[in-house]
């Protein structure tokens, strides 16, 4: 059995990528670790089950397939253990998302955005152009571009980019140092008989479902400072600090203490997926990121501009 990896967003940080940024799009590449017989086109055609015979035909003979020396692949190939081969993901279709980001920074080594809702980060799935790196890139003209930390499709706000290699491990060993300050807000119900602030900690491991997180006894490996900045009835808005960056931590920390963040559609129950559905978005906002630049030591903070919506009363 060949086993593939698709890293189309992470392509440009290879020193020897032949194929260019098209559209916004930087190249994926392919791993095989065994000979096949049959030729290049068959073997693609079993690997990639979705997409059918005739795009992966098209796209051979556009010579948007080739291998690691930029050789332009044919239907007829030989497939041999050992080869990566690079190639452009397509989508047939995909619906535009009609919210649009804003840049908040921009220097010779960062770019911070200010994310909107519903906008995934990296290609995955049915989304390709409508994500925000490609969209950055393309609008930017930014074929390095990667962004050093990650927020769900679902939330809004701050999020950094490094568009230059020299120093783009410099900048992502803050996130790994946890030198890095983030502050976020989000609307849930009120916690009633809690003082504030507290800090909520807990052991959190891979849920049942693939796309969702869950709490177990053991040693806490997470931790969410929580402050109550106000509350109109039965509503109240949180600052939260993350301590630590697991995945989903903050919708499932309030959804644990029995406040799950308004319009949660994961926590504390995985509901059916509401396609592009946009009308209620995740209460959930990436409000301020500040760090000591490791180049420079100047004290650096990016706010977002966008607001939290309260329900009608």
């Amino acid at each position: 059995m060949a086993r593939f990896v698709r890293k189309g967003h992470q392509a440009e940080a290879n020193a020897q990528v032949p194929l260019p940024v098209r559209d916004g799009v930087a190249p994926s590449y392919l791993w095989i670790n065994e000979t096949r017989t049959g030729g290049m086109l068959p073997f693609l055609e079993a690997h990639f089950g979705a997409v059918g015979g005739p795009s992966w035909a098209a796209r051979l003979a556009r010579g948007d397939v080739v291998d690691a020396s930029g050789q332009r692949l044919q239907p007829d190939s030989h497939v041999r253990q050992g080869m990566r081969i690079w190639y452009y993901r397509e989508l047939e279709e995909e619906t535009p998302i009609p919210f649009d980001e804003a840049i908040l920074f921009q220097d010779d080594h960062l770019l911070v955005v200010d994310k909107p809702h519903f906008v995934p980060m990296i290609p995955t799935g049915r989304f390709l152009r409508e994500t925000l790196l490609v969209r950055l890139k393309r609008k930017l003209d930014l074929p390095h571009l990667t962004p050093i930390h990650r927020l769900d499709r679902e939330t809004a706000g701050v999020v950094i980019f490094s568009h230059n290699l020299a120093t783009r491990g410099t900048y992502q060993s803050m996130f790994q140092k946890r030198s890095i300050r983030k502050v976020y807000e989000a609307l849930a119900p009120v916690l009633e008989g809690r003082a504030f602030p507290f800090t909520h900690r807990s052991r959190m491991v891979d849920g049942e479902k693939f796309f969702v997180m869950k709490e177990e006894e053991g040693e806490p490996n997470s931790e969410t400072l929580v402050e109550l900045i106000e509350r109109r009835g039965d509503i109240a808005r949180y600052r939260l600090h993350p301590h630590t960056g697991r995945k989903h931590q903050l919708r499932l920390h309030l959804a644990s203490l029995g406040v799950p963040i308004l319009n949660d559609a994961f926590y504390p129950v995985a509901l059916p997926c509401k396609g592009d559905d946009y009308s209620a978005p995740l209460q959930l906002l990436a409000r301020r990121i500040g760090f000591d630049d490791p180049l420079t030591g100047e004290a650096r903070s990016f706010e977002s501009r966008r607001v939290l919506e309260w329900p009608p009363v």
